[in-house]
């Protein structure tokens, strides 16, 4: 069973990273239904949080059927996140994380998320203050190193295992790399068989299909796998690798209905999440991903983007049933 903390997970865990403009609470719902067993908020800025800013604190809702759930805060100082994990506590969440990785230049220009792995005693005082003003286990998600040539890890997780954090997820790159090349795992799996590492170790990076979720779990070892940018439009890979961890066979890729289900779903949380025209808006750029590799899709696609209102959605869903539901006839 992995623990983080007091929470149980169950025996490998799948994790939804958190990702920006993507993982908000429409987004989790529809993962969670398919078998996400651990999701995070979109990454906040501890700055925003601080001075209020409407659309930090609008990242700090989730729904109660989400748990459990953890808040992911960033920043480069130290009072501002020991103020932030103040306010994330009162949220009342399951944890609170600490985002060490994000490699996006206007984050690490203010010496936050990636930035600080140049610095491993600013990563452990920015951490040290997290756990000391917060009653919520504390984890951290990070990257291997700034470089190839600073690939701190091994460090960093003892380090921060030593100042309080209770778990650790690694995505398998540097920041030099951004999300290119392939994703070095091996690393990860040095930090899990560390004997002094005591906490759970999650590894992230290239996880795109349950055959690939299988072998590196068999082959590095570790705790769980968060996924990122496969489960986007594709909520479907959770209960695929699940499926195929306990019978060693494939799941039947979802069907027009239920593609045309989820989209639903989705769309109409997100239009009760921000409002009708907000959530229509925002919903466009996940219909390309949801329907992608069907055949002749390009036009219904277009329709789907340049729709304003419901009723013009929901029709454009039933010609898209229709069509499809035909060929297969």
């Amino acid at each position: 069973m992995v623990k983080i903390g007091q929470l149980e997970l169950g025996e490998f865990p799948l994790l939804l990273a958190p990702m920006e403009d993507v993982s908000d609470p429409p987004f989790r719902a529809v993962c969670k239904d398919n078998g996400a067993d651990l999701m995070y908020t979109e990454f906040i800025s501890s700055e925003g949080l601080i001075r209020d800013a409407v659309k930090s604190r609008k990242k700090l809702e989730f729904y109660e059927f989400e748990r459990p759930v953890g808040i992911q805060i960033f920043g480069g100082d130290e009072e501002a996140m020991a103020l932030s994990a103040k306010i994330v506590d009162v949220t009342g969440p399951d944890l609170l994380d600490i985002n060490f990785g994000c490699p996006v230049k206007k984050v690490v220009c203010k010496g936050a998320g990636a930035g600080v792995l140049k610095d491993i005693d600013l990563m452990v005082k920015l951490t040290a203050a997290c756990v000391k003003s917060t009653s919520l286990p504390v984890t951290v998600k990070t990257r291997l190193g700034w470089d190839d040539d600073s690939k701190n890890i091994m460090e960093v997780a003892e380090r921060l295992q030593d100042v309080g954090i209770q778990a650790l997820t690694i995505h398998g790159r540097t920041r030099a790399q951004m999300y290119k090349g392939n994703a070095d795992w091996s690393l990860i799996a040095a930090v899990k068989n560390n004997p002094r590492i005591k906490i759970p170790i999650f590894g992230n990076g290239d996880i795109d299909s349950p055959q690939k979720a299988l072998e590196y779990k068999n082959e590095y070892g570790v705790d769980g796998i968060m996924i990122g940018r496969a489960a986007i439009g594709y909520p479907w890979i959770f209960r695929e690798i699940k499926h195929f961890f306990a019978t060693g066979e494939m799941l039947a890729q979802p069907t027009i209905k239920e593609r045309l289900d989820v989209i639903k779903k989705h769309l109409r949380l997100s239009m009760e999440w921000k409002g009708e025209k907000l959530g229509i808006l925002e919903m466009r750029a996940h219909y390309s991903n949801y329907l992608k590799g069907l055949s002749h899709i390009k036009e219904f696609r277009l329709r789907l983007v340049t729709a304003n209102t419901v009723p013009e959605l929901e029709q454009v869903f039933d010609d898209i049933e229709n069509h499809y539901m035909q060929m297969t006839a």
